[in-house]
């Protein structure tokens, strides 16, 4: 292994140097070109956006060039406006494509290492042409089964792995030398800390087994959403996983007038709906669900496919995500700062009153609209680069969420733009308020619960007669969080559990019950 990262450590060098010397002599050269002759305002402003289109392209260059670990953390970086400029951010969009496609040659040893040298016997077929897939970890083809069933087998490209967990050691020590030399920026992006979110969801990208059992997981999770399902899975070993196959094309190549309405919102909104309880329910969620991995054809169910990168919430981060995710439903500018900053952490130098106003002129621009004229992921994005431009750290698992969430309304706008995230997610609470309720009252939570409720009993009386006051009012304030000190002074905000979310997802269990009596 030692070998392994001393081989990427001289790539990488090699090619961030190139990087440098490159910009150097980039930036040499137009200095001496407008000492030569100042060109007039408009020309050097032009001249100016193409350098920063060039030094963005170089730059995504250098990342494809170093193979898949860093295609992904340019993935995850396109959604970070807090990290990296506007230009070079919409060319690291086109990391999504750029891939290169290696014969089948190059991928035999593979399945005769991990299904036997008599590997060819387990399929009547396979197309050997073309892939159907080239990803920057494996490629997918599709073969026919003993019996005619069709399905595909995804194959790892050769020594992948090794390369990647080189890579991970290399920005875990990288990340160690950024906290110690920028200890103020480390303080509000911690990048140990989100690095390790996205290394954990990128292991069973490495070893296919553990996307097996993803994607087992996610078939249970998916049963209730009728027009939805996810592939079963056929075989599965370290490199190779067969699977059946997904019906119809990807979503970003349909064509919606060979759908009726009716079946392509419907799509839409469960997708949405699925994605809901994956972040807020189940604490489970696709990572990477873009157009491309998002299947359809008329008259049958939609597909979401490549479970290799899933994100998964502790239970407090997800119940801080939903009254975030109401708030913005609810037109509640000042509210969403307010969680926000629960849900991340406080720097000495943090100023909520001015991330608040930040949030209270930015919601109502965007709660009302619909998919077509709404990308929720730059919205969520906007709201992090505002919290971090205010000193307040996001947590970790934000990284991963953007993307799922800037990949999701991607995937829904090309079904259905008309779609209102807002008024779906509405929709969807009271069940999710019942799901959680059902978790509060049951056996392995209710005696940990029934003690913070406590807690919050002895320790805020005033808040717990706020919430009984709205229930009887049918007023419910979802508050997870209070903050014991002011932010607004600057200082530390020492946080504790409100039983406010908790006594409503109870109440809800109960509503439920009484309706289904």
């Amino acid at each position: 292994m030692a070998s392994v990262v001393g081989d990427r450590l001289r790539l990488v060098v090699k090619v961030l140097g190139s990087l440098v010397v490159d910009e150097v002599e980039q930036t040499a050269r137009l200095r001496r070109r407008s000492k030569r002759d100042e060109p007039p305002p408009a020309e050097a402003a032009q001249a100016s956006a193409g350098a920063e289109q060039r030094r963005a392209r170089a730059v995504r260059r250098a990342l494809e060039s170093l193979g898949p670990f860093y295609v992904k953390l340019g993935q995850i970086l396109s959604s970070r406006p807090d990290m990296v400029p506007q230009t070079i951010r919409d060319e690291l969009q086109n990391l999504h494509d750029q891939v290169d496609v290696q014969p089948f040659s190059v991928f035999e040893p593979v399945l005769a290492g991990d299904l036997g040298p008599d590997w060819k016997l387990r399929f009547d077929d396979i197309d050997t042409t073309a892939p159907l897939g080239a990803a920057s970890l494996a490629q997918v083809y599709r073969v026919t089964l003993p019996g005619g069933r069709p399905a595909v087998v995804k194959i790892q490209r050769p020594g992948i792995r090794e390369g990647v967990l080189a890579d991970m050691a290399l920005m875990r020590r990288a990340s160690r030398i950024v906290a110690r030399v920028a200890p103020r920026f480390n303080e509000v992006i911690d990048i140990e800390a989100m690095l390790g979110s996205v290394f954990d969801a990128m292991e069973p990208e490495l070893d296919f087994t553990g996307e097996a059992r993803n994607m087992d997981e996610a078939r249970e999770n998916i049963r209730p959403f009728r027009t939805l399902q996810v592939p079963r899975v056929l075989h599965a070993s370290g490199r190779v996983l067969v699977q059946s196959l997904a019906p119809g094309t990807s979503v970003r190549h349909i064509d919606r007038g060979h759908f009726t309405d009716d079946e392509r919102i419907e799509i839409g909104k469960d997708l949405l709906r699925f994605m809901y309880r994956g972040y807020f329910v189940h604490r489970v969620f696709h990572a990477d669900p873009h157009a491309g991995n998002v299947f359809a054809a008329p008259g049958g169910p939609a597909t979401l496919i490549d479970w290799g990168m899933v994100g998964r919430l502790d239970r407090r981060t997800s119940l801080q995500l939903l009254p975030l995710f109401m708030t913005l439903a609810q037109n509640d500018g000042a509210g969403l700062a307010h969680h926000w900053a629960g849900m991340g952490r406080m720097t000495a130098w943090s100023d909520m009153p001015a991330f608040a106003a930040d949030m209270a002129a930015f919601v109502p621009k965007v709660s009302h609209l619909s998919l077509e004229d709404l990308n929720f992921g730059v919205s969520l994005t906007t709201v992090l680069a505002k919290a971090t431009k205010r000193g307040i750290g996001s947590p970790p698992s934000v990284s991963l969420l953007g993307k799922s969430f800037a990949n999701l309304d991607g995937s829904v706008r090309y079904l259905a733009p008309e779609i209102t995230l807002p008024e779906v997610f509405q929709g969807e609470v009271p069940k999710i308020l019942f799901e959680l309720g059902r978790e509060f009252l049951g056996r392995h939570q209710f005696a940990r619960n029934s003690m913070e409720l406590l807690l919050t009993a002895v320790t805020s009386p005033e808040q717990c007669r706020g919430v009984l006051a709205d229930i009887a009012n049918r007023q419910f304030a979802l508050n997870v969080h209070e903050p014991r000190t002011s932010a607004a002074a600057g200082g530390q905000r020492s946080m504790r559990p409100s039983g406010g979310l908790l006594a409503l997802a109870a109440l809800a269990l109960v509503v439920g019950r009484r309706r289904s009596g």
